[in-house]
């Protein structure tokens, strides 16, 4: 008599069908709550759907489009068994960098890879994601979680996200609009944002040997409340700005530091001069930078050094756009200005020491 043998199943090989549709019966009322009008249809169809005859009110309308991860902030959120922060990451790395042209975000999309679907894991994931849209002022219309057992541990994940904006093209923001005697103005970042965390956390957990759960008295908390502070979105900030004051170009700071994400909306025969004396990084720059013995020019290739997003304006829009972002709770100041390049300068550079 032969033994009765089961065929193998996607269940078997670690898939779990039925987990996958609770999430996404649980993200469904977050989802709701990022739905602008031109949204059509719900959560679960093959796509998202946007009615672009919104757009004929343009002129000539640009479609701009961004996509982005967070990084290694994930290991961070992982380990905390927080999971309702990191969207609002993912949301700022994609939208802050649509708006640095001037365009409206209005649509997102998201990416969510598990080792294996908690339902309420996923759920929280994307409670982040669709708070963080609604601070951006643009829609979640849609996204994909898989899981990948084998690849991934069962408690590991990660998040991607793919964002679409609109500008109109006589209102493009960029290095052709930038002219010598233009003001920097620099705003406060929440802290080190989702850059850098490669760095961070061998520095602070492989070198310096500290914990998560470690009360940091110049942090007033924790370490892993403070490494999973979440990234500032500056999305309706910027617009608001635009709307005020007349705005030359927008710099999101992210990977590669201050200098050189200046640097890249700056025209070739211009400098841009960021003064360090005109702010105070917070501590856990500080902290990154003794534990680690990293030194002050490598902390400012890899984290924001207390500045998430530069503008550059001319000098006498500088008092009202001061105002407008004070208004709405930002805060910012004037940190550098544009000059003539000369011959061995690059696009950008900071200058003198930080204030004490």
């Amino acid at each position: 008599m032969t033994e009765k043998t089961t065929g193998a199943s996607y269940a078997a090989a670690g898939v779990d069908i039925e987990a996958g549709d609770r999430a996404v019966e649980l993200m469904k009322e977050w989802v709701k709550k990022t739905q602008r009008p031109e949204v059509l249809g719900g959560l679960g169809g093959f796509a998202g759907l946007f009615d672009a005859s919104a757009l004929k009110r343009y002129e000539r309308p640009l479609l701009a489009s961004a996509t982005d991860g967070v990084g290694t902030k994930v290991d961070i959120a992982r380990q905390m068994g927080v999971y309702d922060t990191i969207g609002h990451d993912l949301v700022a790395m994609v939208m802050d960098d649509i708006v640095v042209c001037g365009a409206e975000p209005l649509f997102m999309t998201d990416y969510i890879c598990v080792g294996k679907v908690h339902p309420e894991r996923v759920a929280a994931i994307v409670k982040g994601i669709a708070e963080g849209c609604v601070l951006a002022g643009c829609a979640l219309v849609g996204g994909e979680t898989a899981e990948h057992p084998g690849l991934l541990g069962p408690d590991d994940f990660d998040v991607a996200g793919a964002g679409t904006g609109v500008v109109e093209y006589d209102r493009l923001l960029g290095a052709d609009r930038i002219r010598t005697g233009d003001a920097v103005i620099a705003m406060a970042s929440s802290g080190l944002h989702s850059n850098g965390y490669s760095l961070v956390r061998h520095v602070l957990f492989d070198r310096a040997g500290m914990s998560l759960d470690q009360h940091v008295e110049e942090l007033g908390r924790t370490l892993g409340e403070e490494l999973l502070e979440p990234t500032k979105i500056y999305s309706l900030d910027c617009l608001a700005l635009t709307r005020t004051a007349e705005v030359h170009a927008y710099s999101h700071i992210t990977g590669g530091g201050l200098a050189a994400n200046l640097a890249r909306v700056v025209p070739d025969h211009l400098h841009a001069t960021v003064d360090r004396s005109t702010w105070t990084p917070g501590a856990v720059f500080d902290l990154v930078g003794k534990a680690g013995q990293v030194e002050q020019l490598e902390l400012e290739k890899t984290l924001n050094m207390g500045v998430g997003m530069m503008a550059v304006v001319p000098q006498e829009s500088v008092e009202v756009a001061l105002t407008a972002l004070a208004d709405r709770g930002v805060d910012a100041w004037v940190a550098g200005e544009i000059t003539e390049r000369g011959e061995h300068t690059e696009g950008a550079a900071l200058t003198g020491s930080y204030a004490s």
